[in-house]
């Protein structure tokens, strides 16, 4: 369902209707509109003694033996996991701002929360290891299936707990410096000049792009993450890259192993108890994964024992994570991490954010107008100080995933009772924060039907800023957000500078695979802006 599942809130108490933001400077993203609830509020037994009782929150009401789990059933189920983003918006409607989805098999109750006052409460009150639900699929590859190779080095995805911890303290400061981010800059405008020139190549006569141009899209997304979490350019924007190629294998089981997440986790687990052939598959995939990543970071092990270093400057981001820990291993399972998560989180929030510049043109074209204005020599290389200059297109893209949030939820798993919308909540629940529902409520956010980048920009109006965080929030807050955002950025400033993006087919419905996306073929017009 996303990226996380904890909670700690506290009083029943009314929407905010509308609450002053901070003045900033810089960066318009900065900008964040308060609370009037105080975040570190303590719950005590009155509260407690005042609450309403967990059985009382409202939901679907599980039936004796199969509980709600045959609603995801085909056929004869209500819900198509395809359609949950829709299905989170139906609970909304249909029961109110605290919903209870229980008696699903194998796995405890979601509590999706729809007040984005008690969603910042949890995340302010949360300690340094906080819980997420994890995927059951991936732990149990990590923990059972794979634990020669992972041992007490789990990585950062599908894990919690000090372990968890421990790991992330080892890569995040390498991944999250600026000045690492910045290194990479000229290498992934290389990897999307080189795109940008495949696409000019793939058109048709009318400009249009093929029916598989997300894959293509993929192919670039790839070509990124190779290049900061591998430090190798892998060919995927070769123009011979066949199905069966290393490159297409990479991509084909990052999908696979993603977007089969909901169907191992919300329909019935058999896998737990046997092999299913969805399990067997995505074992094989995650394999693939495993002995991928170790070999190219073998690889560089061997470069940096010959490399000449003078200063950590001269490192890559892999080359750092190697030299200051000292284990392969370590800088292995970060890169099976970045690339599992990353590849089609980023592809599909591109398709996203390409589909509605093709079909926004006026707000495409002041995204391109901004972009001339700070490039006005498209010759010139990129560097990090023009891409921070880009506030207009910096708020479409924020705009885009708070209307269409490519993660349709976020959330916590509790590990203390806990008040929430005045109900005793029990310790063990997984609450979810469904973003792409609270992203577009009135309560949190002028006018949320209309798309207006804009409202980024401005210090009036409603727009809680916990309403919608496309990379989570506190100490899980995603480990690669820096660099999703600089490869949106280098390729949204290449692309615009020099050429239109328009749509001329049937509009596109969104659907959920593992991500909320366009779902159909991106047939994308790409037109050459007049010089």
């Amino acid at each position: 369902m996303g990226r996380s599942l904890h909670a700690l809130s506290a009083y029943t108490r009314p929407f905010v209707a509308k609450n002053s933001r901070q003045a900033t400077t810089g960066c318009p993203f900065s900008k964040r509109q308060r609370s009037q609830i105080a975040p570190a509020a303590s719950l005590n037994e009155e509260i407690f003694a005042n609450a309403k009782p967990y059985s009382a929150v409202p939901g679907p009401k599980p039936i004796p033996i199969l509980g709600n789990t045959w609603r995801m059933v085909p056929v004869i189920g209500q819900f198509d996991i395809s359609e949950f983003a829709k299905v989170t918006k139906l609970f909304l409607e249909r029961y109110g701002r605290i919903v209870r989805l229980g008696g699903l098999i194998g796995r405890p109750d979601l509590l999706f929360v729809y007040d984005a006052d008690e969603i910042e409460r949890m995340y302010r009150r949360e300690g340094p290891t906080p819980f997420r639900p994890a995927m059951p699929c991936l732990v149990k590859y990590k923990s059972e299936v794979r634990k020669d190779f992972f041992g007490e080095l789990p990585g950062v995805v599908g894990v919690h707990g000090d372990k968890w911890r421990q790991f992330r303290s080892k890569v995040q400061r390498p991944i999250l410096q600026p000045q690492t981010v910045k290194k990479y800059v000229a290498p992934i405008e290389m990897v999307t000049e080189d795109f940008i020139t495949y696409m000019e190549k793939a058109r048709n006569e009318v400009g249009d792009l093929p029916h598989e141009f997300d894959n293509d899209i993929h192919r670039w997304s790839l070509e990124c993450i190779g290049r900061v979490a591998l430090d190798v350019r892998l060919g995927c924007l070769s123009p011979n890259v066949t199905t069966d190629s290393e490159p297409q294998r990479i991509i084909d089981a990052a999908k696979y192993a993603l977007r089969n997440v909901a169907v191992l986790e919300l329909k019935a687990p058999y896998w737990r108890y046997f092999p299913t052939p969805l399990w067997t598959k995505y074992v094989n995939n995650m394999n693939f994964f495993v002995e991928l990543c170790s070999r190219y970071i073998n690889e560089a092990l061997e470069r940096l024992k010959t490399k000449k270093v003078t200063s950590e400057d001269d490192l890559s981001l892999l080359e750092r994570v190697l030299q200051s820990e000292g284990d392969p291993k370590i800088a292995t399972i970060m890169a099976l991490d970045l690339i599992l998560v990353g590849i089609d989180t980023i592809s599909m929030a591109v398709c996203s954010i390409l589909y509605q510049a093709a079909t926004r043109l006026k707000q495409q074209d002041k995204m391109a107008e901004e972009i001339r204005r700070v490039l006005p020599d498209p010759s010139k290389p990129l560097t990090y100080a023009d891409l921070d200059k880009l506030h207009y297109t910096k708020a479409f893209v924020r705009e885009v995933f708070r209307m269409y949030s490519t993660v349709i939820g976020n959330g916590r798993t509790l590990q203390e009772d806990d008040v929430i919308c005045g109900y005793h909540i029990p310790k063990g629940v997984q609450v979810v924060f469904p973003t792409i529902v609270t992203g577009n409520m009135e309560q949190f956010v002028s006018d949320p039907e209309e798309f207006r980048p804009e409202r980024w920009l401005e210090s009036n109006g409603r727009l809680h800023s916990f309403a919608s965080l496309p990379y989570g929030f506190g100490a899980r807050i995603c480990l690669g957000r820096r660099f999703a955002d600089l490869e949106i950025q280098v390729l949204l400033a290449k692309l615009l500078r020099r050429y239109r993006l328009e749509y001329h087919h049937e509009p596109l419905e969104y659907a959920v695979t593992f991500m909320y996306a366009p779902d159909g073929p991106l047939r994308l017009r790409m037109l050459e802006r007049p010089a």
